[in-house]
């Protein structure tokens, strides 16, 4: 579900449509409203593209070609289609939307289960700069949540010459410090049983998964809106008796596909960017305490638990998110929003995405 807001100190580095195809024969699929969306029905196209790094990644895509381009980086347990509202906006607003499935998801590659380290932020970014590559794009815009966020900043990070902007929701930047392993950091402060320690053991978190059910495991990501520490208890998290009903920005539709897809894939691809926090951590010594140079606009909501992580706030508000991202453009606290922010509010996060990247037009 989340990514980790990362503690300053403690966290050091610190969250029915075609199948793929080939890359030179794109599919259409056309998109029906959701609700709360007014915009019109906007084609989608899917495609394969293999990157430079070896990967086959989905991707779908949406908008005239050769307009402003807009990579849409989903977190977890998403999907490429968590976009799906802000692909309709964007396109209509004259950009080109794309929004891959992250490697380990959906219709792209995952590399080997037992290898958590490919998931690394390096090996990451170098999948999306090489997605860039392939798309002929030497620079664009970013919107990312979640996972997608931590991503985009690392991509920001690495590689600031391929950002135009960024527009990050739900996990903000915070500098990799020196002073603890952030797994570490986190088991210090929450415990064993915090969601990001236990799915730090290969299988077992997969396994309590597969006893609860792949569609209950996503009913209760979706609807999780307290804001506070998630935990995953050893003991069990839950009944597969138990009935959780959807919130009301998820449609029966949209959960049928989200479970077909993990059905199909499993779970192991999302849960492996946790288990290489440290990994990513070990590799990026030579980032410690750097600063992201591209302008940004951070939206969270105030029923997200990573706004509600000690230390958060006072990071955000307080002058230290400023301070590691000296083009902060502006901070949003939408109200009485859980972590799902794009799904939730997609109408609103789309204008604030568009009213944002408008302004380096």
């Amino acid at each position: 579900m989340v990514v980790i807001a990362r503690l300053r100190e403690l966290l050091s580095s610190c969250c029915p449509w075609s199948e793929p195809t080939s890359p030179t024969k794109p599919t259409s699929s056309t998109m029906s409203p959701t609700a709360g969306d007014d915009q019109t029905v906007t084609a989608i196209t899917h495609r394969t593209v293999e990157v430079g790094t070896g990967m086959r990644l989905h991707v779908a895509e949406a908008g005239p070609a050769g307009a402003p381009t807009v990579l849409l980086l989903h977190g977890f347990p998403e999907l490429w289609y968590t976009w799906r509202h802000q692909m309709r906006a964007l396109a209509a607003a004259g950009y080109r939307a794309v929004a891959p499935d992250l490697r380990g998801y959906g219709g792209s590659d995952a590399p080997a289960v037992e290898d958590a380290g490919q998931y690394a932020a390096l090996q990451v970014v170098g999948d999306l700069v090489g997605l860039l590559d392939a798309l002929g794009e030497k620079k664009v815009f970013v919107a990312a949540h979640d996972w997608g966020a931590l991503t985009a900043w690392s991509l920001c990070l690495f590689r600031p010459d391929r950002v135009r902007a960024l527009v990050a929701l739900s996990v903000a930047y915070a500098p990799r410090s020196a002073a603890r392993r952030p797994v570490d950091g986190l088991r210090a402060l929450f415990g064993d049983e915090y969601y990001i320690c236990r799915i730090q053991e290969p299988g077992a978190v997969e396994a309590e998964f597969a006893r609860l059910g792949t569609e209950l495991v996503l009913r209760k990501f979706f609807s999780y809106r307290t804001p506070a520490p998630l935990f995953i208890p050893k003991s069990g998290w839950g009944s597969p008796d138990d009935e959780v009903p959807l919130p009301s920005w998820v449609t029966e539709e949209d959960i049928k596909y989200y479970t077909s897809e993990f059905e199909r894939t499993g779970f192991t691809g999302g849960l492996n960017y946790y288990r290489a926090l440290n990994k990513t951590w070990e590799l990026t010594s030579p980032w410690t305490a750097a600063q992201i140079n591209v302008p940004v606009k951070f939206i969270i909501g105030d029923l997200d638990l990573t706004y509600h992580t000690p230390g958060a706030q006072d990071f955000i508000h307080k002058g230290g998110f400023k301070k590691f991202v000296p083009l902060l453009d502006d901070v949003v606290i939408m109200k009485d929003v859980g972590h799902f922010i794009n799904e939730e509010k997609p109408k609103e996060v789309s204008e604030h995405i568009i009213s944002f990247i408008k302004k380096f037009n």
